[in-house]
């Protein structure tokens, strides 16, 4: 019967982003199980690595938040439903959900939707756009945390008959192993940043956007440089503008005059981002608004390396406080300071164990087979 069973996802990009990243492993595995695997999508990074073979890949500009758009990319998918004999429709982000609905409510197939995001929301017709999230026959919520802001504000949208239920994201974790990555690739990338290994390097990945709290990371640096001195650390801040210029130079200019510019680098990206994790000593997710899931603090923890993050969203659910890495209070650079000069002074003994059981957590809780596994069994139950 497997045999049988088709599964579309559809995704406005794929990128190497948390949605995008599950999309592909998601796909990958299905062919395991026996099932058809397509990927509807307008494009992105990943799609050169999508294995075609196993996954029917089909481009569409199902991105596009124009409405005239959004109704010609449902008709499209109708055709390709209808032709390839779909099962089950997976919409993985809200233009191309919309599509998706209008799409297996003619073809009367199954709808899945998993809520990546929060999605913040200023007002009713907003709400209501992102209310097509729960509006599927399955609706998956990537977090705790997300499962609660779905209830505490779409159950207006949604019968309760409907299947509702959390899905941890999960990572490859042997992909993110410590033991995989050479010592001259390390050198290589030590020398391309043009770093120091002698000090302890701090690594801040995540695009540059004022929720993601770099600024707030400037600050809590400066605190502890007053403390430890220019001596004690290189920071790395990880992540590509895309296009917020006056975000960046205001980042710089804090830098400056803190006079960190020795201190603070700031790279666009990394291709291998295991090896970056491998490099650093600690690693910082300072968010001041939730994390859906919060995926740096997961890969560090696969990395065995000493993670700090906002005690908000996601991350209360990926970190063991204390014991798998460290939560402080979000928006207080003096926590965060302290924090870090916690770890700076830590025995390497003691780093060890905690990076020892990081490692554990996320096999345990957050390794991409069980995910995958997971949306398996449920898109098995869907059809049963």
């Amino acid at each position: 019967m497997s045999s049988n069973i088709k599964v579309l996802q559809v995704i406005p990009k794929l990128g190497y982003g948390g949605a995008e990243t599950g999309c592909y492993d998601v796909a990958h595995y299905l062919p395991e199980k026996n099932y058809k695997s397509f990927i509807v999508t307008s494009g992105g990074e990943l799609t050169k690595f999508i294995d075609r073979e196993k996954v029917k890949l089909i481009l569409l500009p199902v991105h596009s938040k124009n409405p005239l758009l959004i109704f010609l990319n449902s008709i499209i998918l109708i055709g390709i439903i209808l032709f390839y004999n779909i099962s089950i429709v997976h919409a993985r982000s809200r233009a191309p959900a919309w599509s998706c609905l209008f799409a297996t409510k003619i073809t009367g197939r199954k709808f899945v939707t998993t809520f990546h995001g929060t999605y913040n929301f200023s007002g009713k017709l907003k709400k209501f756009y992102n209310s097509i999230m729960v509006r599927s026959d399955l609706i998956i919520a990537g977090s705790n945390f997300i499962f609660s802001h779905i209830k505490d504000n779409y159950s207006e949208f949604f019968k309760l008959k409907k299947k509702f239920l959390v899905i941890f994201r999960g990572i490859n974790v042997d992909y993110f192993d410590p033991s995989t990555k050479l010592d001259a690739d390390e050198k290589k990338l030590l020398n391309k940043w043009e770093i120091n290994k002698e000090k302890k390097i701090i690594l801040v990945p995540g695009r540059l956007t004022p929720w993601k709290g770099q600024q707030l990371l400037i600050e809590a640096i400066n605190l502890v440089k007053i403390e430890l001195g220019y001596e004690a650390f290189h920071v790395v801040i990880l992540g590509s503008d895309q296009g917020r210029n006056l975000y960046k130079k205001k980042l710089i200019r804090l830098v400056e005059q803190y006079r960190l510019t020795n201190q603070i680098k700031f790279i666009d990206n990394c291709k291998d981002m295991a090896l970056a994790y491998k490099v650093s000593d600690i690693v910082i997710s300072p968010s001041i608004e939730p994390e859906a899931f919060g995926r740096v603090a997961v890969e560090a923890q696969s990395m065995e390396k000493l993670i700090i993050a906002s005690n908000i969203g996601g991350s209360n659910e990926t970190i063991i406080n204390e014991k798998t890495g460290f939560l402080f209070q979000a928006g207080d650079e003096i926590a965060l300071s302290k924090k870090i000069i916690k770890i700076i002074t830590m025995d390497d003994i003691s780093a060890q164990l905690i990076g020892k059981e990081g490692r554990k957590n996320v096999i345990k809780k957050f390794n991409v087979e069980k995910m995958c596994f997971f949306i398996f069994f449920e898109y098995r139950r869907l059809l049963n």
